[in-house]
């Protein structure tokens, strides 16, 4: 089930709400929590209830290794029960995941014939997997405190984060569910994540849909690209994938908080970053965490010498590329920013030597040529669109791109409306409005998690974000999914 859509946002939410709320209000706590764990199942089951069955064998599975290594005291056992669950949910990722990725490959290097199944991915499996890794590992370390069954299932398939994050750790949320204080309504809470979910959900159907429009435009019609539109193009996606995964995070955040319950800043304004290590302790940072907390530390982090360091940062970012996709765009992606750490490390001292604003120039600049070889459907076709900008053939906008950016028909609106007609004979006005608009919003104004540690609800901010959700629910009628539930 999507955020953005009319299911969603007039019915499941509503009734997920108030029927959570209503048998706490009667102190029905352990129903109210086997509600809130049905719900959360509904929500992962409505595209395909055949997922079900793969996250609930998954689930079963980690939770009785969990069980197990209560019982189990000899060290020999705990590590063969950890490996034995680590190879268990690796080998779902992979063969749901990369297995025809791996046969495409021995079919190439070998020229055999095996056949690729086509599996569909089933939604968020790298999240939930990569959560329950956690719990497994931490659980094999003797962190985990006696959990109960539903209790677990409630910390794997919340549904705010189930599908595209943040990773949660079991700290940071069962005991939530625990606490009979974050049991009942709370209308300070349910305001302030109100407002933060319409934030998050105008960012994805406002921006994020308009630019992907205009990328997916362009990356679909590279022959026909100059510089100037190519430049256009993967601005236009740096600017979609920013505001498609923020504006995720800050509904999930914001369903949480209407719950009382508090989930992990996973995005605070990665743009403004000037080093690269800063871009990654910004973007997509339970990730950052995940992989900082189980591989790059595990491999000796930055305590066993520079050289040491900098293949533990390489392997780091081979397994993000990895982690996002079975293609090779994907590690390439991730091996480019490994490089890039390495090397902002090593020359550390000149790095900061240069003026922020040349720092950030630099990131920034980096930043929208590696999302290139993130989008593209192959190394060729980035390289292609790096050549058309490298040509510096810089001519006119392409119609087709500038039509992008009328999602309301403005344009047939606007020769009714006195002193506006003259906007509907230029159709480049309302591309330059809303690249000026996205880049003043990246890069000027608090975050959402900056205006929600000084948050006071006001009517201004009410009529605000009822405005906003009707233009949202207006906009319905071209839901798109979130870039981040393909990964």
């Amino acid at each position: 089930m999507l955020f953005n859509s009319y299911i969603f946002v007039l019915l499941f939410l509503p009734v997920c709400v108030i029927g959570y709320f209503s048998l706490n209000h009667f102190r029905l706590y352990r129903l109210g929590q086997l509600f809130l764990l049905g719900m959360s199942l509904w929500f992962y089951g409505y595209f395909n209830p055949r997922y079900l069955w793969i996250i609930l064998a998954s689930t079963f599975f980690n939770f009785a290794v969990y069980r197990l290594f209560g019982r189990f005291s000899r060290p020999f056992w705990r590590k063969l029960l950890l490996a034995f669950a680590v190879i268990f949910n690796i080998g779902i990722l992979f063969y749901y995941k990369y297995f025809d990725f791996f046969l495409e490959n021995v079919n190439t290097l070998f020229r055999t014939d095996f056949t690729l199944r086509h599996l569909v991915l089933p939604l968020g499996i790298s999240f939930f997997t990569f959560q329950q890794l956690s719990f497994v590992i931490d659980a094999y370390k003797g962190e985990v405190p006696k959990y109960d069954l539903v209790c677990y299932m409630s910390f794997v398939t919340f549904f705010p984060q189930l599908i595209a994050g943040p990773i949660v750790t079991h700290d940071e949320l069962v005991p939530q569910f625990l606490d009979p204080a974050k049991k009942h309504f709370d209308w300070e809470h349910f305001s302030q994540g109100a407002y933060l979910f319409v934030l998050g959900l105008s960012k994805k159907v406002l921006i994020a849909d308009i630019f992907g429009n205009a990328a997916n435009w362009g990356f679909a019609n590279i022959d026909a690209l100059d510089s100037t539109n190519a430049l256009l193009t993967v601005l236009a996606y740096t600017i979609q994938i920013y505001f498609d995964f923020s504006g995720y995070c800050d509904m999930a955040i914001g369903i949480g908080r209407m719950m009382n319950l508090e989930l992990p800043v996973n995005f605070d304004s990665p743009y403004k970053s000037l080093t690269i290590t800063e871009f990654w302790e910004r973007w997509h940072m339970t990730l950052t965490r995940f992989f900082t907390h189980y591989i790059y530390i595990p491999l000796g982090g930055n305590r066993k010498g520079n050289l040491r360091t900098y293949l533990n940062v390489m392997i780091v970012f081979f397994v993000s590329g990895l982690w996002h996709g079975a293609n090779y765009t994907f590690i390439l992606w991730g091996v480019l920013h490994g490089l890039f750490s390495v090397l902002t490390r090593w020359k550390k001292a000149w790095f900061q030597r240069l003026h922020p604003a040349l720092n950030w120039l630099i990131t920034f600049a980096f930043v929208n040529i590696t999302w290139v070889f993130f989008r593209a459907n192959s190394i060729h076709d980035a390289l292609r669109i790096l050549r058309r900008i490298a040509d510096f053939n810089f001519q006119a906008i392409s119609g087709s791109l500038s039509s992008c950016f009328d999602p309301f028909s403005l344009k047939t609106i606007f020769p009714h409306i006195p002193k506006l007609d003259m906007l509907a004979s230029r159709p480049n006005w309302f591309l330059a409005a809303y690249f000026l608009l996205a880049l003043l919003l990246i890069l000027g104004p608090r975050n959402a998690r900056e205006q929600m540690e000084h948050f006071h609800p006001t009517v201004t901010k009410l009529l605000a974000s009822a405005v906003l959700l009707v233009l949202c629910i207006f906009s319905f009628s071209s839901v798109s999914t979130f870039l981040y539930f393909n990964f």
